[in-house]
């Protein structure tokens, strides 16, 4: 959540902090500010609503403020206090000389701020932020050193954070640390950027340094110092980040949402490029650090995630129970965290996570790290914190997703875990290799047909369009495809604020179709297969009381069109694969409906594409 640039150099710090913030509005959008460092004396400017308020509202002093090269921006995404000007960031203390910005959670504020009460600090707004401000400005007053300052300062605090800190009297200068929370620094020639993530700084350097928690790094225009919390000087990693500022484009499409659901096609062939080397040769999956043995002991497989990660993590339980013969557990990462887990040395713990910086996922990652278990992490990215957890790492390769509604990521964990429960089903020898070999020939042609199902998206189009008015919908599933239900009826919740709910379609008739009439539509997502019956059977339940019936199906039975309003239908592939057909018709359907409505796609309403908070 939130997202925090900085900028020290020769540039306008205006011009790159704004550049900056948009790239990272994707991380929040309820507010949004920037401190200036302008001549010696600390200037804000504040805005309630999306970046381009704060923009409209700086474009008349603009170039007054072109000769500031100093300063620090924040995007908010609300957790203490409503998104109004005096709750966003920057924050400062009560003299207006220190300035900082935060992404996280203090979790000790209440008693901090009742302390700095007591000692005649005034607070303007209800953050937890605030309370950090006067923190470091208090112990600036005793130091008269900046990095001192932070440094002592966030001994006591407790919680998570990213901070961004100048000060009037600490020239030239910005000081930024982390605890739980991303925060990189680009290097450029005579430059450095700090930021919560590498989109805010691509544009100018290629370079970067992750700081790792309790760092403390100090920037000057010339120069860099990193130190520990025990105020021992540091050597820090410089990387070149593998990201291409062309892929933050929309590349002609009108959202980045539809932009990224036509990329999942190439995405799947690259994550199958050099995995499959042959139908009778072994899967390919270097990336997992499972010898023989270690797999051959595994007796349970635990996976935690969250929101759309948490779908693909259902499909994975149901192929690798089923390929694997292990017992696995899905669990959001928000309840495992807080209860006793039962994980050893003989428990494979696979975290997964799109940006890889989930709060929750990575303490439950700790967590069982602690008990001896492996680590297996799913992500996009290779750069995160979590991915620096992992016993083994599996980089989803489908580049950056600016869209807040996760679609092409969705794609990419789903067939990670496929490619996952092959290889150690091949290591065990607990399946069938003819069903091997079927299914290593589906997946080389899955793209084609990710393809075909795309060439249908004007009928899905005219269909969403029919549906657009709809107060509730039902999505139904049996087997692999529940999780398919839950992910579809997530995105139009997500984008369009429809009251959507997916059901196995068994449970149908235990409550919830006490709903169902003319108004409600339902979709039945009909896979060729062992349940394929079965939901047949529970699509006429539902027609029985009225329902208005959708069909997402790979059958051509023409029979369904007696029973359904409307079909849509994909092309046939193994029950097994079916998943990764079928969600990129309902991904279409949340993006169409929406965009009729009128909806912000890319950021609606309350959502944050990183989620760094518990």
């Amino acid at each position: 959540m939130c997202g925090i640039v900085g900028y020290i150099g020769e540039k306008s710090a205006v011009d790159i902090l704004l550049n900056g913030l948009t790239k990272l509005e994707y991380r929040g959008y309820d507010s949004s500010g920037i401190a200036l460092n302008n001549g010696g004396h600390i200037e804000l400017y504040k805005a309630v609503g999306k970046l381009n308020n704060l923009k409209e509202n700086i474009r008349p002093i603009k170039d007054e403020l072109d000769k500031s090269t100093i300063g620090i921006g924040h995007i908010r995404w609300a957790t203490h206090g409503a998104p109004t000007t005096v709750n966003a960031h920057p924050h400062t203390c009560n003299c207006g000389k220190l300035v900082l910005v935060h992404n996280g959670i203090i979790e000790n504020y209440q008693e901090l701020r009742a302390e700095l009460e007591k000692q005649g600090c005034l607070f303007k707004s209800q953050t937890d932020t605030e309370t950090v401000a006067h923190l470091v400005a208090r112990e600036f007053d005793k130091v008269k050193d900046l990095t001192e300052a932070v440094r002592l300062a966030t001994q006591r605090i407790e919680g998570a954070y990213a901070l961004c800190v100048l000060h009037q009297d600490a020239k030239d200068t910005i000081v930024a640390t982390k605890r739980n929370a991303p925060l990189v620094v680009g290097i450029g020639e005579g430059e450095y950027f700090v930021a919560s993530d590498v989109p805010a700084i691509i544009d100018y350097t290629k370079k970067a340094m992750y700081l790792d928690d309790n760092q403390i790094v100090t920037l000057t225009r010339t120069s860099m110092k990193l130190i520990d919390k025990n105020n021992n000087e540091i050597k820090g990693k410089v990387e070149i980040l593998p990201w291409e500022p062309v892929a933050l484009s929309k590349m002609g499409y009108k959202h980045y949402m539809m932009k990224e659901i036509h990329e999942q096609p190439s995405i799947i062939r690259n994550l199958l490029s050099g995995k499959i080397t042959g139908i009778n040769e072994n899967l390919n999956l270097n990336e997992v650090q499972l010898d023989k043995e270690t797999v051959k002991k595994l007796n349970r497989i635990q996976i935690v995630a969250c929101g759309t990660s948490l779908h693909a993590a259902m499909v994975g339980k149901y192929i690798l129970e089923d390929f694997c013969g292990i017992a696995v557990d899905v669990e959001p990462s928000s309840e495992y965290i807080y209860r006793k887990t039962v994980t050893d040395e003989n428990t494979l713990v696979i975290g997964v996570s799109q940006s890889g910086e989930t709060a929750d996922t990575i303490t439950a990652v700790k967590q069982s790290k602690k008990r001896g278990s492996h680590i297996l992490i799913v992500t996009n990215r290779p750069d995160s914190t979590m991915a620096r957890e992992a016993d083994s790492l599996i980089s989803v390769c489908a580049g950056i997703e600016v869209s807040v509604a996760a679609t092409k990521s969705y794609m990419a964990q789903l067939i990670s875990f496929y490619l996952l429960a092959i290889y150690i089903a091949e290591i065990k020898g607990s399946v069938d290799k003819e069903l091997v070999k079927k299914l290593k020939k589906e997946l080389i042609v899955l793209p084609e047909k990710a393809e075909e199902v795309l060439s249908q998206e004007n009928q899905v189009k005219v269909i969403s369009r029919k549906y657009a008015n709809a107060k509730n919908f039902i999505y139904i599933a049996r087997g692999i495809n529940f999780p398919t239900a839950l992910e579809g009826a997530l995105k139009l919740k997500e984008i369009s604020y429809i009251n959507a709910t997916g059901y196995t379609a068994g449970e149908l008739k235990h409550g919830p179709i006490a709903m169902l009439d003319e108004t409600l539509p339902v979709l039945s997502i009909m896979m060729k297969g062992k349940v394929y019956d079965k939901i047949l059977s529970n699509s006429e339940e539902a027609k029985a009381r009225n329902a208005k019936m959708i069909a997402l199906t790979n059958s051509s039975d023409e029979k369904l069109n007696e029973l359904f309003d409307d079909i849509i239908r994909i092309p046939e592939t193994d029950e097994y694969l079916s998943p990764i057909l079928a969600i990129i018709p309902l991904q279409l359907i949340a993006y169409y409906i929406a965009e009729f409505l009128g909806k912000d796609v890319d950021q609606p309403r309350n959502l944050a594409k990183s989620v760094t908070v518990e």
